[in-house]
């Protein structure tokens, strides 16, 4: 490029194409030649450690789930230009000023990034929302990620636009851990449901291959220690699920060329830095094609000659579409060029002090290890490493990991015993104060030494709730638990559990049917025999099972009362299929449905149980019994004051539920039941 006219790029159908992508991609590759020669020339700034972090923080409403107010938030900050959107409309992030690593510069970070919080807890409680620092919050539901509550932003839907082209179809997530979540989706919007604490370290270009391998090493340790996103739409899943759900909803491989091995744009790095970081930037534009464009008025290299520093554009732009644990970032302070390393390991959470604590762990190793170690690389093979983080990713702190030298250990003996006296003598290399080495340390120490990492308190919460609530109640608590925990200012490891009673029952706790429907389901198809039905029913203690056919789709229900009164007829329970005594005039609802309005619709057609249907597949199931606590509490306010609790019968089963209005001369059945069951039965469910 010889000219610094403004040229712009404007996309085909939201992809850069033909000369488009040549022209931008050609402006990547000025962008890495003026790298290279401002190395060369050392023109970047050296000898100054800076570190820097990026708070990324969920907005919630008064039913602890994610809340559409972002835009709100930051016109209630006003002026704020330390904040920022992220892609979902419920989520916000902060951004600190760069530090000198030395004396107060952890603390004074800790005190900027608390203020930061403060101030939007503060400005989501004028309108009616919370603040919650989690690398992925409990609550969240599918249906609260379409792209309606994507930012309204332009390259955002562009980028959605393209990486889903680009799959050539559906986002399909498999994720396995305790649990198991098998979900698709139709957007990137599932990246939404991450929120981390990226933490920033400056370092000088020659030294930058050592520090960046060293990142990469010791990124199985830190993400064993600050694990903190177990739990993804009621699945307990790996202990940092964020590793696995951010790779998969911004591949855009598409999963039909299935022999091709190739890299998707989250990950770990495919082998050691060994000369340069120009290296990572030629290896990212060779493996990721430009996804989108900007305007380009500077040619980097004519700048240079002037004296100047070059933006670099094009480069920054297209590195930011990659996301690898540990970037490589250009930037400046002060005029200044400079390097720096981009932990985006870390999950927002468990609290603000837990967070410096991590970013005090790792700046002290990175410090200490890189002024001891020659070459790291020699004494652990990068898939090893690599093998760790995600070991770590799954198992958290109770992972075990081969280490330096092929050395056998488990996480927590290596970092109590080896690495935190490294990370302790790194900080005192950079002359941190020593109250506070000791302050933040010591919140590793002990969160290390009690096995109460963020998932680890998450989990054990979330267990000693499961026999005496729903998965939405117990999301609700740890929400609730959290968001009170964070602002004592106390670490995880002093955590008491999460408590039921934290999560104030109101009636907008009970929004949804799929906050209260069961999804773990036994199911009958119409040709299994009745007997199979009768001892599922016995050995599971249900009475209803669906019937559905191969596609899951749902053909009918079939009740406990039903199988009686065929046993009582002397029918032949081995011989008689389902589909003979099946209901198929069945009333169903969706995901979405309203609770107050399930339930007025069960006591108003007196039945046991409603179906829940998404496009057309049964996905859950609420009873009577799943209704039954939320009941008592609810509706008296919203069903009225004159309708007394009374035990009903609903095709056998016995509901605690308000009366039904009575029609003259019908006393025992609502004025608009009898059209309904004379009617002929449908062929396929009707919904409601």
């Amino acid at each position: 490029m010889s000219s610094t006219t403004t040229r712009e790029h404007k996309e085909v159908d939201g992809k850069l194409e033909g000369e488009r992508q040549r022209e931008f991609m050609s402006a990547i590759l000025d962008d890495i030649r003026a790298v290279e020669y401002m190395i060369e020339n050392k023109l970047f700034e050296t000898g100054v450690r800076r570190i820097g972090a990026e708070q990324e923080m969920f907005l919630i409403d008064e039913t602890w789930g994610p809340a559409r107010g972002v835009l709100r938030v930051l016109e209630q900050l006003k002026h704020a230009s330390h904040y920022t959107t992220e892609l979902g409309q419920f989520q916000l992030e902060a951004n600190c000023d760069p530090q000198l690593l030395g004396g107060d510069g952890l603390t004074k970070m800790h005190v900027q990034l608390d203020d930061l919080v403060d101030r939007a807890r503060a400005a989501a409680k004028e309108i009616g929302m919370g603040v919650v620092l989690m690398g992925i919050l409990p609550t969240m539901r599918k249906s609260d990620l379409g792209l309606d509550n994507m930012v309204p932003s332009a390259r955002y839907m562009q980028l959605n636009k393209i990486i889903t082209a680009m799959r050539g179809g559906k986002f399909e997530f498999s994720i396995k851990g305790l649990d198991e979540l098998i979900i698709d989706h139709d957007s990137v919007m599932l990246e939404a449901c991450n929120s981390s604490f990226q933490v920033h370290l400056q370092v000088d270009p020659d030294e930058f291959p050592r520090f960046y391998n060293l990142s990469q090493v010791l990124a199985g340790p830190l993400m064993a220690i600050s694990s903190n996103s177990p739990i993804v739409f009621g699945r307990r899943l790996w202990a940092e699920t964020r590793i696995a759900l951010f790779r998969q909803a911004v591949d855009d491989r598409n999963r039909k060329n299935h022999f091709r091995e190739t890299e998707a744009r989250v990950n770990f790095g495919t082998r050691y830095v060994r000369k340069s970081v120009v290296e990572i930037f030629k290896e990212d534009v060779t493996r990721f094609r430009a996804l989108v464009g900007t305007d380009l008025d500077e040619d980097p290299m004519a700048v240079l000659a002037r004296g100047e520093i070059p933006q670099l554009k094009a480069l920054r732009l297209h590195n930011g579409t990659i996301y690898r644990w540990n970037r490589a970032c250009y930037g400046f302070t002060d005029g200044k060029p400079h390097l720096r390393i981009e932990n985006r390991i870390m999950p927002a959470g468990p609290s603000t002090i837990d967070e410096v604590a991590n970013a005090a762990f790792w700046t002290g190793l990175m410090v200490e290890m890189g002024a001891r170690e020659e070459d790291v690389t020699r004494r652990i093979d990068f898939d090893q490493a690599a093998a760790n983080f995600y070991t770590a990713a799954r198992e958290g702190i109770g992972s075990h990991f081969e280490w330096l030298d092929g050395e056998e250990i488990t996480a927590r003996t290596l970092v109590l015993d080896r690495l935190l006296p490294l990370a302790e003598a790194g900080l005192r290399r950079q002359k941190i104060n020593e109250p506070d080495i000791t302050k933040y340390l010591g919140v590793v120490e002990e969160r290390v030494r009690s096995a109460r990492t963020g998932a680890r308190w998450q989990l054990s919460s979330w267990n000693s709730l499961r026999d005496r609530s729903s998965p939405a109640e117990r999301a609700n608590a740890l929400v609730a638990a959290t968001a009170a925990r964070q602002e004592t200012g106390r670490p995880v490891a002093k955590w008491e559990r999460a408590r039921l009673d934290e999560a104030k029952v109101t009636e907008t706790n009970y929004l949804r049917v799929d906050q209260y429907m069961t999804t773990d389901l036994f199911t009958v198809q119409q040709d299994d025999a009745i007997e199979m039905v009768a001892n599922l029913m016995i050995w599971e203690r249900i009475r209803h099972v669906p019937v559905e056919d191969a596609d899951h789709r749902l053909v009918g229900v079939i009740t406990h009362r039903a199988v009686l009164r065929f046993l009582m007829s002397g029918g032949s329970v081995r011989r008689t299929p389902v589909a003979e005594i099946m209901k198929r005039d069945v009333v169903t609802v969706g995901p979405e449905t309203a609770t107050i309005d399930a339930l007025r619709m069960m006591r108003k057609l007196r039945v046991g149980c409603l179906p829940v249907l998404h496009h057309d597949r049964l996905v859950g199931i609420v009873t009577e019994e799943d209704f039954m606590d939320i009941a008592s509490k609810m509706l008296e306010d919203q069903l009225g004051p004159e309708d007394g609790a009374h035990g009903i019968i609903s095709d056998g089963d016995i509901a605690v539920l308000p009366p039904i209005p009575k029609t003259p001369g019908k006393p025992d059945a609502p004025a608009d039941l009898a059209p309904v069951a004379a009617a002929p039965a449908p062929a396929t469910p009707r919904k409601a």
